[in-house]
């Protein structure tokens, strides 16, 4: 039975590989963790006169390089000078030479997202009128192509890596301690310690690139790789692998001064190796969550440790799942019933941290219930949500074998097995002594003995492999203990696309941010259609994001006539979902910085929830005026967003 089951287990394990390669490869490049949210001049728009700058509104903070922001001419020729900055809180510039032609304009940035994503994309504005122009936009991804694909599938990768060790080595110490020395378990550990080395180390090397260029020959540039190990990304991964140097001692030990302590000298080793290796593995945990979704956002104090557990979690489900599968299919040394029993607990309140876990993170990134069908977050968190109930119903269904499993089959196999060596090993001695020379037969002795040697090393083979075929017959003499391994295997199957749709879930923008964008969108695309709609007046939507709880809005505000002299001025808060923001404070500051005027500071009177407004407001010169605005949401929290608007 023992060979027909095991090739059937490489095909189903090649096979579920294969679709998660699939999966990983149809994924498309990473999308944007940070959304644009605004930008001025804002996309499709016609301006009478040629702005000094173009500014862009990120849903979050990004980092830049030099060559993140370009603005080309409608025959591509860069017209940017400078190095792009930041202007205010998630707003970022970069200033254009003068004399600029009528026609459009292409926008192009590339930056990289708070939680360590590229963000790439472009749009076009015109100066007078709409032109032809020879720059193409549709092109704009930012973590595509080869490099893309190895990068998503060293994420994959390490994420399984760390699974394998972490979930390995818990089961060998808390469940079953006899596994340290069966060699199938050590290769898993060790196997597992260097699939997620490796694939670090291809992460470092590819980070550059993949933020970048997206260039195969890039890979190996070390000005890029010196730039990465300054970043957030960076620090995490070499972080990473100091904590593996860690892992390795750690493994050493529990593969070998462990397994040959005598059981009282165990525990107060086991003890030791459980501090440590439960230090170890929350640090590795903590790689992921200093550097990605749970370190940017709402409660990042609260994530991060959240984070952390529900990648521990995972880790001592399906890793100590995997090292079950490993030990039932590949050790000649049977699992104990009660091994098997104990591995069930941990597995049960792995699942309970996991769901609790799972609970908080789902709120945090999608933030609303239609987020789960109206985002792509939204539908792949759905899909994980239906392969972790289709896990936990299997896994009660291995609850039941585990229930049902007996040692007492294996004991009895054991017996049978020691009467039936006596024979054997009668015969085979019978056989050593029968093919050798006698007491009186010395005429060729000396040839004679080298041939008993061989003929007795072959015999022993034999008798090796007789041994070992009985062991399996004997581990698979209970039908309990089939059962169980045919629930197992198909819980690793699961397991295996499950950990390919989480993959594929870190690489996708938020629900949250991408409803936030949305709304931002419609505003902005509102807003210009007013402004172009009214008689000089000027109309500036702005996205704000105080960093408390409910922080996040839109401010708009209008100018009318947007004239030398005086204004009427209207300051609107709303929420994201379009509905009036109730909030204590307003402030608006105009600065002309051509000209060196201003901030000019005016408070606006509270008019209704949401509305403030300010009369005669004066203008003392036409220009391109920036226009900062103070929004306080509670007594601590504030933040000043702005924007260039064109006035007389």
């Amino acid at each position: 039975m023992t060979q027909t089951i095991a090739p059937r287990v490489r095909t189903l394990v090649l096979l579920l590989l294969a679709a998660c390669g699939l999966l990983l490869t149809t994924a498309g490049p990473a999308s944007a963790h940070a959304a644009l949210t605004g930008s001025d001049p804002q996309q499709g728009v016609v301006v009478d006169k040629a702005p000094d700058q173009v500014s862009l509104t990120f849903s979050e903070k990004v980092a830049l390089s030099n060559d993140s922001l370009r603005v080309l001419d409608p025959k591509g020729k860069a017209v940017q000078q400078g190095k792009p900055s930041e202007v205010s809180g998630t707003t970022y510039a970069v200033k254009l030479h003068s004399g600029l032609l009528d026609g459009t304009y292409t926008v192009t940035y590339q930056v990289v997202s708070a939680d360590s994503h590229p963000v790439a994309g472009a749009f076009t504005f015109s100066i007078g009128a709409p032109s032809t122009t020879s720059v193409s936009v549709s092109g704009e991804t930012a973590g595509g192509g080869v490099v893309g694909w190895l990068y998503g599938f060293g994420r994959y990768m390490s994420y399984a890596g760390f699974i394998v060790l972490v979930g390995g080595a818990a089961f060998v110490l808390g469940c079953w301690q006899r596994g340290a020395g069966v060699r199938p378990m050590q290769r898993l550990v060790v196997g597992g310690w260097l699939t997620l080395t490796a694939a670090t180390l291809l992460l470092l090397l590819l980070r550059g690139s993949y933020t970048g260029s997206g260039k195969v020959g890039d890979i190996f540039d070390l000005d890029l790789l010196g730039n990465v190990l300054q970043t957030k990304s960076g620090a995490a991964l070499v972080s990473r692998l100091l904590l593996l140097a860690a892992a390795a001692l750690f493994i050493s030990v529990l593969f070998g001064a462990y397994d040959k302590r005598e059981d009282e000298e165990k525990r107060d080793l086991t003890f030791g190796l459980a501090i440590g290796g439960t230090v170890v593995a929350a640090g590795l945990a903590a790689s992921w969550a200093m550097a990605e979704h749970a370190s940017v956002g709402l409660q990042t104090g609260i994530a991060m440790p959240v984070d952390v557990l529900h990648l521990l979690a995972v880790a001592g489900w399906l890793g100590g799942l995997t090292a079950l599968l490993v030990a039932l299919y590949r050790s000649e040394v049977p699992v104990e019933s009660a091994a098997v029993r104990r591995f069930s607990q941990v597995a049960f309140g792995s699942v309970v941290a996991l769901v609790a876990t799972g609970v908080y993170q789902s709120w945090r990134q999608l933030g609303s219930w239609s987020a789960f069908t109206g985002t792509r977050y939204g539908q792949l968190l759905l899909v994980k949500i239906g392969l972790v109930a289709l896990l936990v119903g299997i896994a009660f269904i291995s609850r039941r074998w585990t229930g049902q499993l007996a040692d007492t089959v294996v004991q009895r196999g054991k017996r049978a097995q020691q009467k039936e060596r006596v024979p054997d090993k009668e015969r085979v001695a019978a056989n050593a002594s029968g093919s050798g020379a006698g007491p009186g037969k010395s005429k060729g002795a000396g040839s004679k003995g080298a041939g008993d040697s061989k003929r007795a090393a072959q015999l022993a083979r034999q008798q090796a492999a007789m041994d070992s075929a009985r062991q399996k017959r004997t581990r698979d003499a209970d039908p309990n203990r089939f059962g169980l391994r045919r629930s197992v295997l198909a819980e690793a199957g699961v397991a295996v696309v499950l950990l390919a749709v989480t993959t594929v879930l870190t690489q996708t923008e938020p629900g949250r941010t991408e409803e936030d964008a949305k709304a931002a969108t419609a505003a902005s695309s509102s807003s210009s259609s007013s402004s172009s709609a009214g008689s000089g007046a000027v109309t500036l939507d702005m996205s704000f994001d105080t960093g408390g709880t409910d922080g996040k809005g839109v401010v708009t505000v209008d100018f009318d006539p947007a004239r030398v002299g005086g204004n009427e001025m209207h300051v609107y808060v709303q929420r994201s979902n379009g509905r009036a923001f109730d909030i204590p404070e307003v402030k608006v500051a105009l600065t002309l910085e051509a000209k060196k005027i201003g901030p000019l500071a005016v408070t606006p009177d509270r008019i209704a929830t949401g509305h403030w407004s300010a009369s005669n407001v004066q203008i003392p010169m036409a220009g391109d005026w920036k226009v900062a605005v103070t929004v306080r949401t509670s007594d601590i929290d504030q933040t000043t967003v702005s924007k260039n608007a064109q006035i007389g």
